[in-house]
């Protein structure tokens, strides 16, 4: 008998931020599936629940394994940090799942994702349009990489980066900087944040110019404000549209 699948986004990696339906869902379930760090965040959550994890770049073999337990009849979790669907699990499920005869059920719970944990913590920079950029050169060519970041700094978005860079990408990730400078300038506004709401938390704000030279991680978000981002009060903040000081002109008046 076909058991099912639960496609989970565990959030930022405190318990506390796990959603409840997701909570629930880890509770039904038979064995969890996931990277190995992801693991590791829940460790304090159903520890009598059976494991399978797998290091990183080991994707593939995670999926087919929760397909297989599946099939054994398991009500399985495969968990993603953030959310299942941003840069998780989801699709790579369903992409091993097409044409699927068992006909296995599969449910998705979202989960808070690295980007709006990060936002959160910097205050205000995803107040208008924005775009989400990994640097990982691990499934998208640099090429194609670079195209995009350009295109996404040329229509003055919020750039919001993943997976900045590594040991084996850090030219790769001053390049990016530097074709982004070139177009937005050195004074663009700029927010890291390092393993939010978790052990090891930083951030930091800083310029453009200054990002290149930045020391950054796997760990870390990088978001690249628009030519309305701002720093206040400690705050990194982007306009959202509204028209203040007409607003503030009107009430003034109806007030008298």
């Amino acid at each position: 008998m076909s058991g099912a699948i639960t496609l989970i986004g565990t959030g930022p990696g405190t318990p506390e931020l796990c959603a409840p339906a997701a909570l629930a869902a880890l509770g039904k379930a038979t064995i969890i599936v996931g990277y190995h760090t992801y693991l590791k965040q829940i460790d304090s959550l159903f520890p009598d629940t059976p494991r399978f994890g797998s290091g990183m770049r080991q994707e593939v073999e995670r999926a087919e394994k929760a397909i297989q337990f599946a099939r054994e009849g398991h009500t399985v979790a495969v968990i993603s940090g953030g959310d299942a669907g941003v840069y998780g699990m989801t699709g790579l499920i369903f992409d091993l799942l097409d044409g699927d005869s068992d006909g296995i059920p599969v449910e998705v719970i979202p989960g808070i994702t690295a980007l709006t944990a990060a936002a959160a913590l910097l205050g205000a920079p995803l107040m208008s349009d924005f775009a989400a950029i990994s640097l990982s050169n691990y499934l998208v060519e640099e090429a194609t990489i670079l195209k995009r970041l350009e295109a996404a700094a040329r229509a003055d978005f919020v750039i919001c980066l993943y997976n900045p860079t590594s040991s084996k990408r850090r030219a790769f990730f001053e390049t990016a900087c530097a074709a982004v400078e070139k177009i937005v300038g050195g004074e663009r506004p700029v927010g890291i944040v390092r393993a939010a709401y978790r052990d090891g938390q930083s951030v930091r704000r800083c310029r453009m110019a200054e990002l290149r030279g930045a020391e950054l991680g796997m760990d870390c978000v990088v978001i690249i404000g628009n030519r309305t981002t701002r720093f206040a009060r400690g705050r990194m903040i982007t306009a959202r549209g509204y028209n203040l000081q007409k607003q503030s002109m009107e009430t003034e008046t109806l007030e008298t």
